[in-house]
């Protein structure tokens, strides 16, 4: 009778073992502090490194202690970061890993099952996804959360942390923005004006004799000089003769 009795408890017992054991885990006691409750999950110290050095947990936190806006956060484990190409994360700038931190971060919280209704491309903190320099896009299979950006495609493999205001996800890769690979663009070439045509002007005229008027002038005055001169000659020859 007693083992019977004790049959359900232990089945409930059971149960809720497990159901505790696939839930988040809960947040470290105080405020919310993104490193902290990265720390406790394990298998993050390069994420937190960079959320650190970055000074963008300093920005995480204080947004979700300081306001009611939610965030979701995708947090590749230390073995992603190592499946990176050799000095790929040492080659990129300060501002780079800003922006591929940023690009782990949506300005709000999404629960598992609010993936199968948002529109894609999500924004990320990293800027607008609309002009495919930071695109990030989900599906859905079931409860499965498929991630591309381009230039990666990876799962979400489990769920660290969520409080309803905070979303913590974990990728076994790295989300690496397609702006990282991408050639910009080369600036379009000055356009060549056609030159102007340059007409004789007056000035040019002056430059190289006089004007119009005063060629007319010119023309005239030495017409009337021949006419004198043949009137002149004629006179003389008139006077010669009546003197012989």
């Amino acid at each position: 009778m007693k083992q019977k009795t004790l049959l359900p408890f232990l089945f409930l017992a059971t149960f809720y073992s497990m159901a505790f054991a696939q839930a988040p885990a809960p947040a470290p006691a105080g405020p919310t502090n993104i490193t902290a409750i990265l720390a406790k999950a394990g298998q993050f110290n390069t994420l937190i490194r960079l959320l650190q050095t970055t000074q963008i947990a300093d920005q995480i936190n204080s947004q979700l202690n300081n306001s009611n806006s939610g965030l979701t956060v995708f947090a590749p484990t230390d073995n992603a970061f190592t499946n990176l190409k050799a000095g790929m994360l040492n080659s990129w700038t300060d501002q780079q890993k800003v922006e591929l931190v940023q690009f782990h971060i949506l300005p709000s919280f999404l629960s598992v099952s609010q993936f199968q209704t948002v529109s894609n491309p999500l924004r990320t903190q990293a800027g607008n996804s609309n002009n495919g320099e930071f695109p990030l896009n989900v599906t859905t299979s079931g409860n499965q959360v498929n991630i591309t950006t381009g230039v990666v495609n990876t799962t979400v493999s489990n769920a660290i942390y969520s409080d309803n205001q905070l979303a913590v996800y974990q990728v076994d890769q790295v989300l690496l923005p397609l702006e990282f690979f991408t050639t910009p663009s080369p600036a379009p070439a000055p356009s060549s004006k056609p030159k102007k045509s340059t007409k004789p002007s007056a000035d040019s005229d002056s430059s190289n004799g006089a004007t119009p008027d005063s060629s007319d002038a010119m023309k005239g005055s030495i017409r009337r000089g021949m006419i004198n001169k043949v009137f002149f000659g004629g006179f003389v020859v008139a006077v010669g003769c009546l003197l012989l």
